[in-house]
């Protein structure tokens, strides 16, 4: 995975998430709509940070390949 396809990935799941909130205005999301916002939150945390750590690695001459995706419950609580 590269940083564009990283990258796609962050514009596809934050459109996701913009449709759902723009459905939400007004009459307010059901518990399934409510259940996908919470995950959608989720992959991005956890895109951000695979993405955070491909760069340091590749500032600090590491392999960028060997950034793996953390763990939701490790990534959700980074102060930003």
């Amino acid at each position: 995975m590269t940083d564009k396809d990283i990258i796609g990935s962050i514009d596809e799941l934050i459109a996701e998430e913009h449709k759902l909130r723009e459905k939400a205005t007004g009459a307010g999301l059901e518990e399934p709509d409510r259940t996908r916002i919470r995950q959608l939150e989720e992959q991005l945390d956890q895109c951000w940070d695979l993405l955070r750590q491909r760069r340091a690695r590749r500032e600090f001459g590491e392999d960028e390949g060997a950034a793996e995706v953390r763990p939701t419950s490790e990534v959700e609580h980074y102060q930003q």
